[in-house]
């Protein structure tokens, strides 16, 4: 049984991992590049080690010496998280060539589901819904205006191993589908290191909707439902729920066969998520599998009570699942905020830097999945994501309700966060409604953009005086004893006065 883990990652998700090996009494051993060295998951791991520069080339990404360091650490099992390597098949390939557990599905289903031709070749063979378009690398400029003019205007240019929105171009005429394919490649080159693009139809106005899958070593496969995760900012998901609003019982049950057929194409073990496309008629479409652990994972968890990390290292270990389909059920609604350290005024622009306070929001159904401290500098060479909060409640209104109550709580100071931008989308008239898709931000954006009142200014004028108020108390005499004769709050006054505040 394995009784200590390598988490291969950073930030919020290796405290994650690491919080789930505490409780079941396994031992966690965290990698860290220089720029981490004080940060949150290097102070809570049982072991922490070192494994080069800043530069996640040179540290997060150095398979040969994070396998080095589990060798020297004695770990069982590493655990990749999400981003990074947990997608690589090279990795787990060199891990279990180690005598290491890979916590995650095999080399097959990584290499297979990690190329999108690939993928989508084998979900036609196995029955699963997809969105008309080719099935092979497009290298001719006259062969791609052919397959654009017969699928049909729009169309997006996809990159064979993409992920993330890169190497991705909506193409809604054909005067700009060379210069988008170029793009395309250009930027899958890049990324990827593999410039293969495919063309398929774009769906107008979809649904993002995706199924957590779990499987383990003795062919049992459930799902653990869906998660509505249409509020996207460039392809990058913001906000999340479930269950979805666009959810039906028959589409659900449908959805979720489907995800199953296809964790089942490629023999899946562990943790997974199958993304669909859903369009106004509720058609479904298959875009990708994660052959990993999602950002979102949280809200999953919270509705159906289920630690799926937890479960991953069970797989892991060889145990089988102890739930069957039957036995799983949705209980209330979850929203998970992703928070970011940027400013969404100057083009949402990374804001890496100290954290001068912090104060996390608390109480019934809330959950903050976050890595940063008073006085921890976030650095600019990663992901800005610093923390999810999640809310939960019996109903999809009250977790809105409750969303917004912990937003207002949340406080940093130091850095400036995408708090006020995801606190406007939970006031947005469509995300309340439950009525919006993938577009929901860019119709909305006037809106999102929009200051409120002067909350956040009167915040600050609060906190400043209400410390000018505590300075002229302290009269003190010679036994440094506090002067109370004062026993009106002058900031009382203040706000009452001016009309600022109202206490």
């Amino acid at each position: 049984m394995i009784k200590k883990v390598l988490v291969a990652n950073r930030g919020e998700i290796a405290v994650r991992v690491m919080r789930s090996c505490r409780e079941m009494g396994i031992l966690s051993v965290a990698v860290f590049s220089e720029a981490d060295r004080k940060a949150m998951h290097v102070r809570y791991a049982d072991e922490a080690y070192c494994v080069g520069p800043a530069s996640s080339a040179e540290s997060y990404l150095n398979i040969d010496k994070i396998i080095e360091v589990a060798k020297i650490a004695k770990a069982d099992a590493i655990h990749p998280g999400y981003g990074f390597l947990s997608e690589n098949a090279t990795f787990a390939d060199k891990v279990s060539k180690a005598g290491i557990i890979f916590i995650g599905p095999s080399i097959h289903a990584i290499n297979t589901m990690g190329d999108k031709l690939t993928a989508r070749e084998l979900m036609i063979k196995s029955g699963v819904p997809v969105v008309p378009g080719t099935e092979e690398n497009i290298t001719d400029n006259t062969r791609l205006k052919e397959i654009a003019n017969q699928i049909g205007y729009p169309v997006m240019i996809k990159a064979s191993a993409g992920g993330g929105g890169k190497g991705m171009r909506l193409v809604r005429e054909e005067k700009d589908v060379i210069s988008a394919y170029e793009m395309a490649k250009s930027e899958a080159r890049s990324a990827f290191g593999n410039d293969a693009v495919y063309i398929e139809k774009y769906v107008e106005g979809p649904h993002h909707i995706e199924f957590q899958i779990m499987a383990d070593q003795h062919g049992n496969y459930v799902h653990l439902f869906e998660r509505e995760c249409s509020v996207q900012r460039r392809h990058q998901k913001v906000v999340e729920e479930t269950p979805s609003p666009l959810m039906t019982p028959k589409l659900r049950e449908e959805m979720g066969k489907r995800a199953i057929d296809a964790a089942k194409s490629v023999n899946y073990v562990g943790a997974g998520t199958v993304e669909f496309l859903v369009d106004n008629n509720l058609n479904f479409y298959f875009l990708e599998m994660n052959t990993r652990l999602q950002v979102e994972h949280p809200i999953t968890e919270r509705v159906t009570g289920i630690d799926l990390v937890k479960a991953q290292i069970n797989v892991a270990n060889g145990l089988p699942l102890p739930f069957k389909q039957e036995d799983l059920r949705q209980n209330g609604h979850a929203i998970e905020c992703r928070i970011y350290a940027e400013d969404h005024k100057n083009n949402f622009m990374p804001s890496p830097g100290v954290v001068k306070s912090i104060s996390e929001p608390l109480g019934l159904g809330i959950r903050t999945d976050g890595y940063v401290y008073e006085g921890y500098e976030i650095p600019f060479h990663y992901d800005p994501m610093i923390s999810k909060l999640i809310s939960w409640a019996p109903t999809r209104s009250e977790a809105i309700e409750r969303m917004k109550r912990a937003l207002y709580e949340y406080k940093i100071t130091g850095v400036k966060t995408s708090i006020p931008f995801v606190s406007k989308i939970m006031e947005a008239k469509d995300f309340v409604d439950g009525n919006y898709d993938t577009h929901f931000i860019e119709k909305n954006m006037d809106f999102l953009m929009t200051d409120d009142d002067c909350s956040d200014y009167c915040e600050d004028i609060a906190l400043l005086v209400a410390y000018l108020d505590y300075t002229e108390k302290m009269k003190l005499d010679g036994e440094h004893t506090l002067d109370t004769t004062h026993k009106t709050s002058q900031w009382k006054e203040f706000g009452r006065r001016k009309n600022v505040i109202r206490l």
